[in-house]
């Protein structure tokens, strides 16, 4: 009787893991750097990759971002995205994988592939292409159904509920403090361009480099835009509630 009990609930886990879908989740988490790459945001893939999981409806963070309290408070409501690489003859194949916070994968996408020569093109073309199969899966959030771990959670501590009630302090590095801190930002150089940081150290934003030395595709986690030097000093634009918005910055390179 005890042995029929105990198969019956593994069958109920396994029935409830496997009804798990990418429509549970509402966030994605994006590593600094994937495992199969040497450096941060190698060839601009871990930003890239955020950029197509919030094309596709997710909001999607990186792991160094500051968070919102859902996923501050636990990492079980949010996916974590990694990319697989599969060694070809003259070819890049990139398979895109979602996680759940217990390593079970909740997606897998069918293999991008590129035959460029050039890395950071086949890199990006492959995973362009894996996104395909993730656009075709029609994604929709469900807000009724959440993440199967998340029910299993703890009950908010009162340390938790201190956490959530001081979280807007972690907003320190939002575009709007940016433009009335004027302490100085230090740019660490890496593959793609720079990482800005200040006195922490704590990472502020990303500078992708473009073909002009003085201009830069901007990410600070919050807004996406460009980071420029008009006159010697160094401007971020991007555009909010469709206005375009211009905060000065004092980057040290």
């Amino acid at each position: 009787m005890k042995l029929m009990t105990l198969l019956l609930a593994m069958t109920f886990a396994i029935t409830a893991r496997s009804q798990t879908t990418i429509n549970n989740y509402k966030y994605v988490l994006v590593p600094e750097r994937f495992d199969i790459f040497k450096t941060e945001n190698q060839y601009g893939i871990n930003i890239l990759t955020k950029s197509l999981l919030e094309g596709i409806g997710f909001e999607a963070y990186m792991t160094d971002d500051a968070l919102p309290a859902d996923i501050a408070n636990n990492k079980c409501n949010a996916l974590k995205a990694d990319l697989i690489e599969k060694k070809k003859f003259l070819a890049t194949g990139i398979t895109l994988v979602l996680k759940d916070c217990q390593g079970n994968i909740v997606y897998k996408s069918e293999e991008g592939k590129s035959r460029e020569k050039e890395w950071q093109a086949a890199y990006m073309e492959a995973v362009r292409n894996a996104f395909v199969s993730l656009n075709n899966a029609k994604y929709k959030y469900d807000s009724t159904a959440a993440p199967i771990t998340a029910s299993i959670a703890p009950a908010p501590t009162a340390t938790t509920a201190t956490t959530a009630a001081t979280a807007p302090v972690l907003t320190a590095a939002t575009p709007a403090t940016l433009a009335e801190n004027k302490d100085v930002l230090y740019a660490q150089a890496n593959a793609n361009g720079y990482q800005l940081i200040d006195t922490s150290p704590k990472k502020i934003m990303t500078l992708l480099k473009t073909s002009q030395p003085d201009n830069f595709i901007a990410d600070d986690g919050v807004a996406k835009g460009i980071v420029f030097r008009k006159n010697g000093e160094w401007f971020f634009e991007y555009y909010k509630d469709d206005k375009l918005v211009s905060q000065k910055l004092n980057i040290k390179f």
